[in-house]
């Protein structure tokens, strides 16, 4: 089911706090999240069935008081596509992250920490849409309550708070790329057919789908040697199908490049080798 909501969108980190219906924060604690920095600076490629562990680090300054202690209260880095008050999409670690404190004064403690996103995308990823640049925010939320009724009366308050602002990241869809060289073995100095497809994970189906119109590289590397060099630049057509024509001259292997777009990882296919008599 589609996150809507904040709340919903962030559930996995209110679930640690026990929080199910959270509410605004009456005192914002003064939280500083800083030096947030999502999978080490790279692109999060997601495809349809595997798992994505997402490494995230950041720094986060707090009142040197109040200990985040993750029973009572919880604070986290997550990912959020929309506005701070309309969250379209979010992803929030499914465990409490590890933080040390690295510095003290009289009012105030740093700790450095470390966390890892879970991106499930049967879970977490839902539309075309979800492909592209996603914001970092800072997460706080508070629980207080009082179950002994033993005096007539019992309380439950709870709250959070989200700072944006923080950095951005790329969530782009995985791709897939094929390649197959022809008629084998091949006869130099006549035509040899290389042909492929090119296709990236779609959400909302589940499955992979040709990405039509996209520039790939065709490379071929001769026998013997550990480089390669691109021969030709082929436009995917229809289903993602690519197909071109080459002189064979030598052995050697071919392979299809795809360079990454703005929602769309890079991929580079397995080699073919191709015998040439």
């Amino acid at each position: 089911m589609r996150k809507l909501a904040l709340g919903a969108a962030l559930s996995g980190a209110l679930a640690l706090t026990g929080l199910t219906a959270p509410v605004a924060s009456a005192d914002s604690p003064d939280l500083v999240f800083s030096d947030v920095v999502v999978n080490k600076g790279k692109a999060i490629v997601v495809g349809t069935d595997a798992v994505v562990k997402v490494p995230v680090t950041y720094t986060l300054t707090r009142p040197a008081d109040l200990e985040i202690d993750y029973e009572t209260n919880f604070a986290a880095v997550v990912l959020y596509r929309g506005t701070l008050r309309t969250v379209d999409n979010g992803i929030d670690p499914e465990t409490a992250p590890t933080c040390s404190t690295t510095g003290t004064t009289d009012t105030t403690a740093t700790d450095t920490c470390t966390e890892t996103l879970v991106i499930d995308p049967e879970d977490s990823l839902y539309e075309a849409a979800d492909a592209g640049t996603w914001k970092a925010g800072g997460f706080y939320s508070h629980i207080e309550q009082d179950e002994d009724d033993s005096d007539g009366h019992i309380s439950f308050d709870s709250g959070y708070d989200l700072w944006g602002g923080l950095g951005t990241a790329q969530v782009k869809r995985a791709a897939k790329l094929t390649v197959n060289a022809g008629p084998e073995p091949a006869v130099a100095g006549r035509t040899l057919t290389v042909k492929g497809s090119l296709t990236r994970a779609n959400w909302e189906t589940g499955k992979y789908a040709g990405y039509k119109g996209q520039s790939v590289l065709l490379q071929f590397r001769a026998k013997n040697s550990d480089t390669y060099a691109t021969v030709k630049t082929v436009t995917s057509g229809t289903g993602g199908a690519l197909s071109t024509t080459v002189k064979a001259s030598k052995s050697g292997t071919y392979r299809y490049q795809f360079a990454a777009t703005a929602t769309t990882g890079a991929k580079t296919s397995a080699g073919d080798h191709v015998d040439v008599k």
